[in-house]
């Protein structure tokens, strides 16, 4: 219906068009900044064919009608459109290229100049994001950013894990987020068109002015504001459908039949009595679906003499692939500003922010492990369970998804607002306040309702019979947080330049930032009677109040305080300078450890203004030499107060007839317990040649954190205590390297190539080497320590199967190891097969990460195609360990060990063979890929059609997103998560990125 309706409404406004006023004779001339004229420049109406060039005077000549827009380019030159209105001579100046090097990037506490940078930061516009469908506008920057890696999820409402320059930490290693200055954890309460632009700011000397909350990188988003002098109205919408490509190969019934039976066979059992067995049930397909998502947003920007105005509404649904998984947002955003005089403005922005969100009631691993050859169901609420050999642990995926799906209401509610005056003084002085306010209140009321009634297939000599679990009963639960922050920058800054040669900025600052967060939580089941399944019961008090509950809650404050300074300097804009200061104060460490300084050097070369390299180097427009040192802290996400004592409740003893409880400490508090230290030392080069047409950026880096914070187990007379402790060094280096190629052929046809690669190397320098010290995550399989990289996947190296007795006999080997077993590699130059022999088997974290961009123009049509990838990974399958349950089997197992020189990497189908589920590579596979990201092709409409609805411009597209992903990883995605610095790239069954196919419209009134 809603692909209907915007087909429709796009049929009719390119219907409402007829020819503009009648062709008129114009003139002019193209000169560059200095005013010598410019010969061979492309001269067209916009979205038209009509067009010429000029000649070597940089005259020009055409006919065209008065309202057109003509659209000057030339190698080497920025790209200018110039309306017409009417008038019959234009004399036009087009910009070099290298001016773009001129304009303004947003920077911790105000902006800078490209040029002047010094360090490594990378602007995206946000009209790259709009156009994609997304509901989260971080998903969108995959690909185009070298250094930072993106992980996306398909599950409707979820945000993407992002990091900068690799793992910098065993804990929190997320990105701080500044959202027109405000601090926050996420942006998914933006919206993606309302978003003016995005800066990565990747090294220690550009985000050292964050201070202790900057560590792990920072993302600034600046939004959109209404642009002078005209009124606009502006809508966008876009749908699409979603489409899993890629699904996990399971066996099919008569794949499961002959997998089973040779199992039992290899266990001395007789063949399972599959007779009343018959169906041949794809669980995959059942649960899986293809989904809609659809974006929209409605802007006006008014701007008058003393006031402009942004009001934006958007509107973002998401169905997730996996069945009842929903996503909702509904955003409303105003921005006004208020020029008083020529010295003072005010300004205020307000942000509305709800969501709605249906979370499916059970996951894709029933779907992987369930048997194929049971039939789904017979009526409603009557539902086939699963064959003995698994009832009790795998539940109908079709029943859990209908049983638990719509038991729950989750809402929230979210309100971002501030207040800033800005006065200018004394000709070089600004001065800024700016007070902040975020409000979030989030709601979730579920309920358990009574199991479905369940068919059980007859077995053997056992009749088919329903079953009912009589002693289920209802229960509710509700959970209410409430989150809140308070935030004011004021800053002065002056600015000046001596002698049209020196400029000078110099910036000094307070902050402060106070957040909190409680949270409400409890439970309870009715024993006598049932709740009502309908909303209006799933309260607490609606049960009795005698039956028993569970009841919790939470929360926690912290505040910041800051002082921040920042010079920056420039000499002809050939010589550079920066320098930041921070001294930030945090409640979270204890009074002697709360306060810290921090700060960064950058300085550069433009060569290319030297009048040596002017004179005797050619083919070369700008080129620029940077290096700068950076310290910054890292305490975004650690908990508060951990210096001070906790008790939990232990064991109790009893002493005759009294009972005593006891308590333990829940760790040793470390009274010298500080942040984590960041220090990085950036290298760079900046490259524009051949007319301007060819640009490089190439960045090399090493960063290291020193201070891990680290809980390390210590052996105590009355038990093992953790003690959290500041404890070792991670680095990380690397290079990344950006590249871009713009030209055009002809005058119709334009075309640029962006590609970017990045190489990042993780090690732990030292972690509690004096100790023999280690972190394990998810059960061992991932382990930190000293000398390799974080969060490592450390297990048994395979080195084949063994194959007969001869094998074991000659090979060193487990105690019980047996023919047909995984044979592993001896590491440690002993007998036999240890927690010795275990070792280094790959990192899931990937240590390469490109992208490409091409796009093309064609007169009125436009092409962009955006490649994406990792490689130097590996990813757990953690899905196919599995030994709590016969499952299904994934289709490799169907090459399982049957024999002497049959399989050499399969073991052979036997699940009480523990040792084959020893973590080990043969559960690793390459988490490589590379996948066509975007292919999206536009069509702008002509500029001389006049629209009766009054539209100005009208463009509509049609787009494809994850459409092919190249991998060995046989999962949904090769996207594993990385959430966890010390426990990921486990993939237990990882929710799809599916493909999505989309189509369009952005209409300007």
């Amino acid at each position: 219906m809603i692909l209907r309706k915007c087909l429709l409404i796009i049929a009719l406004l390119c219907g409402f068009y007829r020819y503009a006023h009648a062709q008129q004779a114009l003139k002019g001339t193209v000169q560059d900044s200095t005013g010598a004229p410019l010969a061979g420049v492309t001269v067209h109406v916009k979205g038209a064919t009509t067009g010429t060039g000029t000649d070597a005077g940089g005259n020009f000549s055409l006919s065209v009608p008065a309202d057109a827009v003509l659209v000057f380019s030339y190698i080497g030159y920025q790209t200018k459109e110039v309306p017409v209105g009417g008038q019959t001579t234009l004399k036009v100046t087009l910009s070099s290229s290298t001016a773009q090097l001129q304009q303004l990037v947003v920077i911790g506490y105000g902006t800078a100049k490209k040029v002047d940078l010094t360090g490594s930061i990378t602007t995206v516009k946000g009209e790259d994001l709009a156009r994609m469908p997304a509901t989260n506008p971080v998903s969108s920057l995959q690909g185009k950013v070298a250094g930072l890696t993106i992980v996306n999820s398909g599950r409707a409402g979820t945000s993407p894990t992002v990091r900068i320059r690799g793992v910098n930490s065993t804990n929190n290693s997320n990105p701080l987020y500044v959202v027109d200055g405000v601090f926050q954890s996420n942006i998914d309460y933006l919206n993606p068109a309302d978003i003016e632009s995005i800066e990565v700011l990747r090294d220690p000397s550009s985000i050292a002015i964050f201070g202790l909350q900057g560590g792990s990188g920072v993302i600034i988003v600046t939004t959109k504001r209404a642009a002078k002098g005209e009124t606009r109205i502006n809508f966008q919408s876009n749908v699409g459908v979603q489409h899993v490509t890629r699904k996990i190969d399971v066996a099919d019934a008569a794949g499961f039949k002959r997998l089973y039976n040779a199992q039992r066979e290899n266990l001395g059992d007789d063949p399972f009595d599959f007779s009343n067995y018959t169906a041949n049930t794809d669980w995959q397909d059942l649960i899986l679906r293809d989904a809609v998502i659809n974006t929209n947003t409605l802007s006006i920007s008014n701007s008058g003499d003393k006031t402009t105005t942004y009001v934006s509404l958007g509107f973002n649904n998401q169905d997730g692939v996996l069945k009842y998984d929903n996503y909702k947002k509904y955003i409303a955003r105003i921005n006004e500003e208020i020029t008083i005089n020529e010295h003072i403005k005010v300004g205020a922005d307000l942000t509305g922010f709800y969501w709605s969100q249906q979370t499916p009631g059970a996951d894709l691993n029933n779907a992987l492990w369930a048997a194929p050859v049971v039939p789904v169901k017979a009526a409603d609420h009557l539902y086939y369970s699963m064959p003995s050999f698994q009832r009790a642990q795998v539940g109908n995926p079709v029943a859990r998804l209908d049983q638990n799906t719509g038991n729950a209401i989750n809402n929230g509610y979210r309100a971002i607002g501030n207040l800033y005056a800005e006065i200018k003084f004394l000709q070089h002085f600004t001065f800024k306040s700016a007070f902040y306010a975020d409000l979030g209140f989030d709601n979730n009321r579920s309920y358990t309702p009574l199991p479905f009634r369940y068919i059980n297939i007859a077995e053997g000599d056992a009749a088919t019979d329903t079953t009912f679990d009589e002693t289920a009963r209802t229960s509710v639960a509700q959970t209410q947080t409430q989150n809140r922050k308070f935030q004011q920058d004021h800053t002065l800054t002056f600015d000046e330049t001596f002698a049209d040669k020196h400029h000078l900025t110099v910036l000094a600052g307070f902050t402060t930032l106070y957040s909190s967060s409680m949270n409400l939580t409890g439970n309870r089941k009715d024993t006598v009677l049932n709740i009502p399944d309908n909303p209006i019961y799933w309260y607490l008090d609606i049960s009795n109040q005698r039956n028993p509950g569970t009841y919790g809650g939470g929360g926690g404050e912290e505040a910041y305080m800051s002082f921040l300074g920042r010079v920056g300097y420039t000499y002809r804009e050939k010589y550079l300078l920066n320098a930041t200061f921070r001294r930030d104060g945090v409640s979270k460490f204890s009074p002697a450890q709360r306060w810290g300084n921090f700060g960064s050097l950058g300085v550069g070369w433009v060569a290319s203004e030297e009048p040596f390299f002017k004179d005797h180097i050619k083919g070369i427009d700008f080129l620029k030499f940077r290096g700068a040192w950076g310290q910054v802290g890292n305490a975004l996400g650690t908990d508060n107060y951990l210096y001070l004592p906790v008790l939990n409740i232990a064991d109790v003893g009893v002493f005759g007839d009294n009972v005593y409880p006891s308590v333990s400490p829940k760790y040793i508090p470390d009274p010298r317990l500080h942040w984590e230290v960041v220090n990085g030392i950036d290298l760079g080069l900046e490259l524009r040649a051949l007319d301007n047409r060819l640009s490089a950026d190439i960045n090399f880096y090493n960063r290291t954190t020193k201070d891990i914070l680290t809980y390390v187990t210590l052996p105590g007379t009355a038990g093992n205590y953790s003690y959290y402790t500041n404890l070792g060094d991670i680095s990380n280096k690397g290079v990344e390297v950006s590249l871009g190629w713009s030209d055009r052929i002809g005058k119709d046809f334009t075309y640029s190539i962006s590609p970017n690669f990045s190489y990042n190397e993780n090690k732990v320098k030292s972690i509690g080497n004096e100790i023999d010290f280690e972190l394990l995550g998810n059960g061992g399989v991932n382990r930190t320590a000293t000398g390799s990289s974080i969060g490592y996947f450390y297990g048994y190296k395979q080195t084949g199967i063994y194959q007969s007795e001869e094998d074991l006999d000659r090979m060193p080997h487990l105690s019980n190891s047996r023919p047909g077993d995984i044979a592993y590699a001896n590491l440690d130059g002993d007998t036999a097969i240890t927690p010795g022999d275990r070792t280094y088997l790959g990192t899931p974290f990937p240590k390469l990460n490109f992208g490409i961009n091409l796009s093309f123009g064609y007169r009125s049509f436009d092409l962009l195609i955006e490649g994406q990838g990792v490689a130097g990974n590996k990813i757990y399958t953690q899905r196919r360990n599995v030994n709590f349950a016969v499952v299904n089997y994934e289709t490799n197992r169907l090459k399982a060990w049957t024999g002497p020189g049959t399989s050499d990497v399969e073991p052979i189908l036997d699940n009480t063979r523990s040792n084959n589920l020893l973590f080990s590579s043969y559960f690793l596979e390459p988490g490589d890929y590379f996948r066509l990201r975007t292919l999206q092709i536009g069509y702008t409409f002509r500029p001389q059609m006049k629209w009766k609805t009054g539209i100005r411009q009208l463009r509509v597209y049609l787009s494809g997103q994850n459409i092919k992903t190249w991998t060995k990883a046989t999962g949904y995605t090769p996207e594993a998560p990385l959430d966890n610095p010390i426990a990921s790239g486990a993939d237990n069954g990882v929710y799809p990125v599916p493909a999505v196919y989309s189509m369009g419209v952005n209409v300007t009134f």
